[in-house]
């Protein structure tokens, strides 16, 4: 058997006229159609030299030429390597000299740029625009669609997508292609996916939740997509008229919500809302059901994992979890320290282990030693519990952790406090040098629109609803919180712009 991904997405396929991805001008793309063109494009990464293992990075705008070419690069044996459309040139130039590529495909007005780095490392370059267009597409439009699918071992590599970057260095996660059919096929059994549903499509393709999730999942269903270019709020309200899922970030649902025309009705042909990347905040999750008699579908996953855990479809979804174990995933909660394991119900690290786990890091053998226990778990960086009945809630980052005086502070907590006062939309908790606790707590809040709510009143509303060293030393306000593309609060940005605030 070939367990090359793109072979398990396609082979055995029993109707190619079946419609697989619906396009935002009216263009209908059948699973037919996604074999043929991915099977010209994969003929002309052959031809342009790119061999069995090599890396083909791709910072291409959202289209469905972006998506043909993942799975062509899988389909060949290649190495997909999506990255980030907002990273600059000088970040490129990390990403590029890191992976060494041998193509690089990108936007045709950046091409100049990152063929001077493509150069570095002896990559071609090939352009893709986001109308669909550029060389590879005039190249492939003269390329055969028959293509024999290369052999791979369930433990090759699919993919190295690059961590967000939020708490230091990118790293690049190397992913398997059973790493991806695995954590796919699960997914759409525990999410109840059929060849009827139609899932609005409108993240980004080069991040493990749009690219993996969203697609593979629908693929392996058989269902389709109605692929939009980002998200348009209003465009999603008046699709949900003829689809039945959409996966989002909670900016979707927040976004969504202030709109009138979210209602009971506009949403009764939906059968699911499935929110991840970053947290829903509870607030938002029961206005969401409020408004709409659907409870949005939390689960938790990371770039060099898929995804571990999820709210059940039948059954309970707790507001601020993020639900059990998906069937063959191992979570546990250790401490930090030690790596014991702790009872149900105390805060300390999680940790995963499963079919779905990466491989390792890309060129840092001693970084993936030290992120593996002896046992094969892997240690996420995620601080939090699991409850009696295995549900996981996260609390934050291990490196968001503030230590002050001595105790620990889960930033989580502190912000859930605050996140329920009267006037304030979010917040964020940080730990701040300080010259006599180590660590100084501080909340970064942002304010409702019109509320007049200050320091004074903040402080004043938790004074006695958590302990005194968990209390905030100050309390600054922003109109927003920092967040990458996917939502996630960048806390590294939050403590470089504070870290003089106790400053003496």
């Amino acid at each position: 058997m070939n367990a090359n991904l793109f072979a398990q997405l396609f082979d055995g396929l029993e109707d190619p006229a079946r419609l697989a991805i619906e396009t935002e001008d009216g263009g209908r793309i059948s699973y037919g159609d996604l074999m043929s063109r991915a099977g010209r494009v994969a003929n002309v990464l052959v031809a342009r030299g790119v061999k069995i293992e090599d890396r083909v990075a791709a910072q291409t705008e959202k289209s469905v030429a972006a998506l043909v070419l993942y799975l062509a690069t899988v389909r060949i044996g290649a190495v997909y390597l999506p990255l980030n459309t907002a990273y600059t040139l000088n970040e490129l130039d990390y990403f590029i000299t890191d992976a060494e590529p041998s193509l690089v495909v990108c936007d045709p007005a950046k091409r100049d740029g990152i063929a001077a780095i493509a150069a570095k490392v002896g990559a071609a370059v090939e352009t893709l625009g986001a109308d669909g267009e550029g060389s590879l597409t005039e190249a492939s439009a003269a390329a055969a669609p028959a293509f024999e699918t290369v052999k791979r071992a369930g433990g090759d590599l699919a993919a190295i997508l690059y961590t967000s970057g939020t708490t230091g260095r990118s790293k690049g996660a190397m992913l398997t292609h059973d790493n991806l059919a695995s954590n796919s096929k699960t997914l759409v059994d525990y999410w109840h996916f059929t060849d009827k549903d139609v899932l609005i499509h409108a993240l980004p393709i080069y991040h493990t939740h749009g690219l993996f999730v969203a697609s593979n999942v629908t693929l392996f269903a058989r269902a389709s997509m109605i692929f939009l270019p980002k998200l348009d709020p209003e465009r999603i309200i008046t699709l949900m008229a003829r689809a039945t899922v959409l996966m989002g970030v909670p900016t979707f649902y927040t976004r969504m919500l202030r709109s009138e025309r979210l209602t009971r009705e506009a949403t009764g042909h939906m059968r699911l809302f499935i929110s991840g990347s970053a947290p829903l905040l509870a607030d938002t999750h029961r206005e969401w059901a409020a408004r709409t008699g659907h409870a949005v579908l939390e689960r938790y996953g990371m770039t060099e994992t898929n995804m571990n855990t999820s709210n059940p479809y039948e059954g309970v979804r707790l507001p601020g979890s993020v639900g059990p174990a998906l069937p063959g995933v191992d979570a546990r909660v250790v401490d930090a320290v030690s790596g014991v394991e702790l009872p149900r119900g105390e805060i300390g690290m999680i940790e995963v282990k499963g079919p779905n786990v990466f491989k390792g890091y890309w060129r840092l053998p001693e970084k993936t030693n030290a992120e593996f226990r002896h046992d094969g778990y892997f240690i996420t960086g995620d601080l939090g519990t699991i409850d009696d009945n295995g549900y996981v809630s996260i609390l934050g980052r291990g490196k968001d952790l503030v230590i002050t005086g001595g105790f620990n502070v889960y930033p989580k907590e502190v912000e859930s406090e605050i996140d329920a006062l009267p006037g304030v939309l979010e917040s964020a908790v940080i730990g701040v040098p300080h010259a006599d606790l180590g660590e100084g707590v501080t909340a970064i809040v942002v304010r409702e629109q019109g509320a007049d709510c200050s320091e004074a009143t903040v402080l004043g509303a938790l004074e006695g609803q958590i302990a005194k060293f968990k209390m905030p030393k100050r309390v600054m306000f922003v109109d927003e919180l920092p967040r990458n593309t996917m939502g996630k609060v960048q806390k590294n940005l939050l403590r470089e712009t504070y870290a003089n605030l106790y400053a003496k």
